[in-house]
Formats: structure tokens, C-alpha cells, sequence
């Protein structure tokens, strides 16, 4: 029998619970384990309490950053209100990569990582490379108020005009898309989220590196995935009724040539395009669509890590605002190393 978690009989572990952009991470000794998302409707401020059941012996249990409604909402305690990290106006000339960057209402501290990080990268900061949040509204009035504040002073915020739930994720990417069509001449457009750390000049090779004679799908790639049918990702017959997904590159961070994101938005505004709450399945789906017609380069790559890092990553996803700023140190000093800590 293999034993694939870590845990061990008569010894210690340490269990982190973390609140990401949409549902729980679990993390075993530092290690990934698991996530699940929110229930639908669900937000952080639901939560009032954590039970432990099972043959668990608890030590001790450390709470950090339980305030009333999120860790990062304090405007005065994490935005840093400098000039050094607003964003330059959309630059007129053509642009090689636009970067929508998926974030939650009140994740200010991980959007301020973001900022003082891979935002400070040299094509990102000499405007061959744009970067925006794209924020959906929270249910409660001051949160929006702190955001609106945020927004127009860094000027890296699109603010969506509907509620932030999980099944509504696909339309702020369908929203990047947009923005990327109708604001910039860009490219390609990628897709990440808030807790996404990008090597944007690992990305930019490797966009160089690939013909650019065809239009381009890019990421860590899934084939022949099946629909689960129960569980907390389940999805129903009415939903999904297919047997298996589309190829399809993991959410945390994909790339698409501006010609496919065209093309998204043109058959969306005509209504002939299929929505699915898998923002990530939907992309594929568009893009299989998009293939019958005009041949796609599907480019597949581990480095776009769907869990955690790897060394030589790409983009490095469920990463703390913490590690955000320890790996931008390590690539400082020349090394794509991980920060294997919270």
C-alpha cells in the first residue's frame, strides 16, 4: 500500500490552511497536499471557526492574520503609497505581452507582492509588457471602497461590474481578453492569478522560441482530463456533458496570440460563444473551437507550474506575498531558485 500523504503515526506534522484567490490550500510540512474551492456564494467572511476531527492529537494551533474580514485589508497597514509602484499609462505603440492577472476584492497584500515583484520586471517597466488586475465587486460597501481608492491610485485595476463568485471567474478572463483587444495592440495575452509569480523575461523566450507563423496556445497542458462527477469539484451531466475536457492549460498562468483572443471576444459579443464556470477548461474549449479553422500551436511546459515551484520555473503559482518578494530576491542575484516557506 502506498501512503501518498505525509504523515506518519506517533509524530508531528504541521498543517497550514491558507485562503487563496478561489478556495482552501492545504500544505503538509511546508509540502502542497491539496485545495478545494469555495462553496458557491461562500466568502472568507462566512468563516467563523476551524474544527479537527479524526485520531489527531493537536498540539498547538497558531492563528495569524484573522481580522474581520480578510489578512491583507488594511489599506494603511499593506498598500505602500509610493509613487515607485503605480503603473505607467497604456503605452500607443504595440506591445509583445499583456498580462491579466485574476485577483479577489480584497487581496491587497498579495496585488502589492505583485507590484513590488515580477511588476518591477525591466519589459514590464520599459512598457514592452503591460500588466492589470482585473478585480470583481465584494458584497460588502467598504471593501469596494478601499479597492476604488487602490485603483485609482496605482492605476494597475480593472474593476469588473459584477459580484466575485467562483462560477463568474470565466468572465474576467473573458475580460482580459477584451482589454487586450480593445485597449492594447498586443501580441499575445496571458492569463495568471494574484498569487502567480511570473519570470517574465523566461516567458518572453519562450514566446520567441516557438514559430510565430501560427497562433499560439501555451502553458502547462492537460489531455484526455475527465469531468469529475462527485466531490467538492463535481460536475454535472447539465454542465458538462461530454466524457472528457478539451486539452486545456492549467489556470494559474497560460498564453494565447492576440488573433485567438479575437476571436473569443468577437463570438462572445455575438453571443455564439459557450461559457463554463472552469475558466482554465473554457480557454481550451475556445481555442479547440477557434483550431477548426486556423491551425494552433499548442505548446506544452511544466515550468508554468500548476502546484507550488520548480527550479528554472516560469511562473510559480500558490505563492505567499512573503515568497513573492524571496524569489524576486533570488532572481535578483541571477538564480530561478523557489522559497520553500509561507
Amino acid at each position: 500500500m502506498t501512503w501518498p500523504f505525509p504523515f506518519a503515526e506517533g509524530r508531528l506534522f504541521i498543517l497550514t490552511l491558507r485562503a487563496g484567490v478561489e478556495g482552501y490550500h492545504i500544505n503538509v510540512g511546508g509540502r502542497h497536499v491539496t485545495s478545494f474551492p469555495y462553496r458557491p456564494g461562500f466568502t472568507l467572511e462566512d468563516a467563523t471557526g476551524l474544527a479537527i476531527k479524526g485520531d489527531v492529537e493537536v498540539h498547538s494551533v497558531y492563528a495569524t492574520s484573522l481580522p474581520k474580514s480578510h489578512p491583507s485589508f488594511s489599506l494603511q497597514r499593506v498598500l505602500e503609497m509610493s509613487d515607485k509602484w503605480k503603473s505607467p499609462p497604456l503605452p500607443e505603440e504595440p506591445i509583445q505581452l499583456f498580462i491579466g492577472i485574476l485577483s479577489a476584492t480584497n487581496h491587497f497584500a498579495e496585488r502589492m507582492a505583485v507590484r513590488k515583484t515580477w511588476m518591477q520586471s525591466s519589459n514590464i517597466k520599459s512598457s514592452n509588457v503591460v500588466a492589470r488586475f482585473f478585480v470583481a465587486l465584494n458584497a460588502r460597501k467598504e471593501v469596494n471602497s478601499v479597492l476604488k481608492k487602490e485603483a485609482e491610485y496605482f492605476g494597475d485595476i480593472v474593476i469588473l461590474p459584477f459580484m466575485d463568485r467562483y462560477e463568474l471567474v470565466v468572465l474576467k478572463t473573458m475580460a482580459i481578453c477584451e482589454y487586450g483587444v480593445q485597449n492594447l495592440t498586443a501580441a499575445y495575452i496571458m492569463k495568471c492569478d494574484d498569487d502567480t509569480f511570473i519570470r517574465v523575461d523566461a516567458v518572453l523566450k519562450e514566446i520567441r522560441g516557438v514559430s510565430q507563423k501560427k497562433s499560439l496556445y501555451m502553458g502547462n497542458l492537460n489531455l484526455l482530463h475527465r469531468p469529475l462527477r462527485s466531490g467538492k469539484w463535481a460536475v454535472t451531466y447539465e454542465e458538462w456533458p461530454e466524457d472528457i475536457y478539451p486539452p486545456y492549460a492549467n489556470g494559474p498562468g497560460y498564453i494565447i496570440s492576440s488573433d485567438i483572443a479575437k476571436f473569443i471576444v468577437f463570438h462572445h459579443a455575438n453571443q455564439s460563444l459557450r461559457l463554463f464556470k472552469m475558466e482554465d477548461v473554457s480557454m481550451g474549449m475556445w481555442v479547440e473551437q477557434f483550431n477548426t479553422t486556423t491551425a494552433v500551436q499548442y505548446s506544452h511546459n511544466w515550468k508554468f507550474c500548476q502546484y507550488g515551484c520548480m527550479e528554472n520555473y516560469y511562473t510559480a503559482h500558490y505563492q505567499s506575498p512573503r515568497q513573492m518578494i524571496c524569489l524576486w530576491d533570488k532572481l535578483a542575484r541571477g538564480r530561478a531558485n523557489c522559497c520553500n516557506f509561507r
